[in-house]
């Protein structure tokens, strides 16, 4: 229904749109593509909208200025990052107290014994240790499973995401398991480290499992990074079962998930994992992240974890558990996440989600917005029920442009998918700024 050349003229348009309102973001790109490889800190970064990245200036709440002077509600939070929103006068107080008193000193602080409490309480796992982020957290957990288990092998969900561990960038070919793509200098043929399972597939969990060489199922409840993807009703019982069957721990990482609430989907769908992983939302900020693990893991890693070769046993880094993460981590988590913060922010991506379903069917159009908690997405295609659909979908085309039109009118997507993250501090004003927007582009396509 929609015109490829129209998609093309539109584009052109909306980029000149960009280079007129960014005249200090060009100048700012211009002068890092010397110093910067890529002209960005971190390459991803390239991946925005536009024709050279837009440099920001501040951010407060759910709002974003850039170092134009032009200001955008973020739907974007930082990719999760900032899901409580931005320049929590709590957590800047907790910082600023913190690093005035010692930042990293290779010893507990108080506030550890706070977090591990509430971790706890949140996600009904009693045992906590914390991570720089949550790719070291997987990473951390992935070694624990294989010593656990003395199995080799870990399996993920097929186009599944968990940072940058490198036996998770793996998919599907067929039945071979190949690099997923993009990804760069793979250190061994991940089929070696590596079994991949389709999401929402029970039958294929069960066979691959039942070969006996896998530690761990690394797996997010749902789908986020491809995509928001649910699960079927009764898929996440069947993998618990599945995995007990064949003594195959199971671990969730719960990093985009928290958006279902303040224990993530662990807590909110009743699951019962041996270990949980949550990462950036937890420290307003900071980098940190934490993993928790059930009784019975614990009380089998109680010897390993003890033992005088530790520092060397590939867990840790001298900056883990500093005590500036643990005070941002308890600022974060005593005045945000909590169930009356979700209880704002789930009905305003609920909003969303009625707005853009409203658009799509006025126009009749073969999409969907599927929501998850706090979070929403939309697909130029129905619901799909895994990963490589979910992937097979994917309009470069359509969604740069969608997200350009998007940003030029003070609306800020994040940029590898359609996805909108609310906190409590957007409004409906807010999203409903984003249903006019969208809407307006969608007329103009066809």
């Amino acid at each position: 229904m929609i015109s490829r050349d129209r998609i093309a003229a539109l584009r052109a348009t909306e980029e000149d749109r960009f280079a007129e309102l960014h005249p200090r973001s060009a100048e700012l790109a211009d002068k890092a593509r010397g110093p910067l490889l890529a002209g960005v800190p971190m390459p991803w970064m390239t991946r925005w909208p536009g024709r050279f990245p837009l440099f920001f200036e501040s951010a407060s709440g759910a709002r974003l200025t850039d170092v134009d002077g032009l200001e955008y509600v973020d739907l974007c939070l930082g990719d999760t990052g900032a899901m409580t929103g931005h320049g929590l006068p709590q957590v800047a107080d907790a910082i600023a107290a913190r690093a005035r008193t010692g930042i990293t000193t290779m010893l507990p602080s108080a506030d550890a014994v706070w977090v591990g409490e509430e971790l706890a309480r949140r996600f009904g796992l009693p045992s906590w240790q914390l991570a720089m982020s949550a790719t070291d957290a997987n990473r951390f957990v992935l070694r624990f499973a294989r010593h656990l288990t003395g199995r080799p092998r870990i399996a993920v969900m097929d186009w599944c995401y968990h940072g940058t561990v490198d036996e998770t960038l793996a998919v599907l070919d067929g039945d071979r398991v190949v690099p997923r793509p993009g990804a760069l200098g793979p250190q061994v043929p991940v089929a070696e480290t590596t079994a991949v399972v389709p999401f929402n597939d029970l039958d294929a969990l069960d066979r691959r499992l039942a070969e006996g060489d896998v530690a761990c199922l690394l797996m997010e409840p749902a789908l986020t990074n491809i995509g928001i993807v649910l699960p079927d009703p009764g898929y996440l019982d069947g993998v618990r079962e599945v995995t007990r069957r064949h003594d195959v721990l199971l671990v969730i990482d719960e990093t985009h998930t928290l958006c279902a609430g303040p224990g993530g989907a662990t807590a909110a769908w009743g699951l019962e994992p041996d270990f949980v992983v949550v990462g950036k939302p937890i420290g307003g900020g900071i980098p940190c992240a934490a993993y928790g693990m059930s009784a019975a893991v614990a009380d089998r890693l109680s010897g390993p974890m003890l033992g005088h070769e530790i520092d060397v046993a590939g867990v840790g880094g001298t900056l883990t558990g500093n005590a500036l993460a643990l005070a941002a981590i308890k600022a974060t988590l005593s005045s945000f996440l909590r169930e009356e913060d979700f209880a704002v922010a789930i009905p305003l991506a609920e909003r969303f989600t009625d707005g853009v379903a409203g658009v799509i069917a006025e126009h009749g159009l073969p999409w969907h917005v599927q929501r998850l908690g706090c979070r929403a997405e939309y697909w130029f295609c129905p619901p799909p029920r895994d990963g490589a659909a979910a992937a097979a979908a994917v309009d470069e085309e359509l969604e740069g442009l969608l997200h350009l039109w998007c940003l030029n009118r003070g609306v800020l997507l994040t940029p590898f998918h359609n996805m909108a993250l609310f906190s409590p501090h957007h409004t409906a004003d807010d999203v409903d700024r984003h249903t006019e927007v969208f809407g307006e582009a969608i007329r103009a396509l066809l």
